[in-house]
């Protein structure tokens, strides 16, 4: 299926989304939330499916965030009534609480306001080395609330978080990378390649696996250890019976490469 604002691409178990708005620095409008909305639901849905790339077209920005052109051209009301289907957020991402198949940003130039919440919303972030980091919504008067204000503490030490919440402090790439925020900084050239790399590694384990991963280790986050580690997750209850729990033991034994079905 195609989109207007967006480029999706599947190779084989990856799906690859592209941000389509180099006019706009790819800022994200009502319209191309949607279609991501569309694109993750169907990437979440699609048991064939096992690892997602989101980027941005061009040299200059992954995105500039919020598209406020397009905003002071319609009007709250009307972008209110636009929105009220979003379910998921900002770029189909920041509230998609539910999917736990691993998400890789490759930033390839300005990561800004909600761009920056993009990457924040995924698992492993990969940035070109010019890619820069930032949240200055409040100059003009907004505040980062697709998720900006609440997951950047949780990243890195709270007045290294202030300092670009509120004095809009951008990071550079290695500073991102300093900080723990950032997975590996490449070349522009490399970016798109070093994610896919990244996802090929990813996808050497069983995509159940992954996912039981993934959920745990998210969901214990938000309560005490002892908690986290006695709760019994519904999709490691799902690992447990699947057939890949016993391909991958099997494949060891025989020293093959495992042959994973994701169920």
């Amino acid at each position: 299926m195609s989109y207007e604002f967006v480029n999706v691409e599947r190779k084989d178990h990856l799906t690859i989304v592209t941000l389509n708005r180099p006019k706009r620095m790819n800022a994200l409008h009502a319209p191309a939330h949607m279609e991501l909305q569309e694109i993750f639901n169907d990437y979440a849905e699609d048991p064939d499916q096992w690892v997602a790339i989101i980027t941005g077209t061009g040299d200059k920005a992954f995105s500039a965030g919020n598209d406020l052109k397009y905003q002071a051209e319609n009007g709250r009301e009307v972008l209110q009534e636009q929105m009220k289907n979003n379910t998921t957020g900002f770029a189909g991402l920041h509230k998609r609480y539910d999917c736990f198949k691993p998400i890789i940003a490759a930033v390839n130039g300005f990561a800004l306001g909600g761009g920056f919440e993009i990457a924040l919303s995924c698992d492993i972030i990969i940035a070109a080395e010019g890619a820069t980091f930032g949240l200055p919504e409040p100059r003009v008067g907004l505040m980062a609330g697709a998720g900006g204000v609440h997951r950047l503490p949780r990243h890195i030490p709270y007045h290294a978080a202030m300092g670009v919440i509120l004095a809009g402090k951008r990071l550079t790439a290695a500073e991102a990378y300093n900080w723990g925020l950032v997975n590996e900084v490449v070349s522009l050239d490399k970016l798109l390649e070093t994610a896919e790399k990244w996802a090929s590694e990813i996808m050497l384990g069983a995509p159940i696996s992954l996912q039981a991963s993934k959920e745990a280790a998210t969901k214990g986050l938000t309560v005490p250890l002892e908690e986290a580690i006695n709760t019994q997750y519904p999709l490691s209850v799902k690992m447990a019976g699947s057939e890949d729990l016993i391909e991958g033991p099997k494949a060891f034994a025989e020293k093959r490469p495992p042959q994973w079905k994701g169920r």
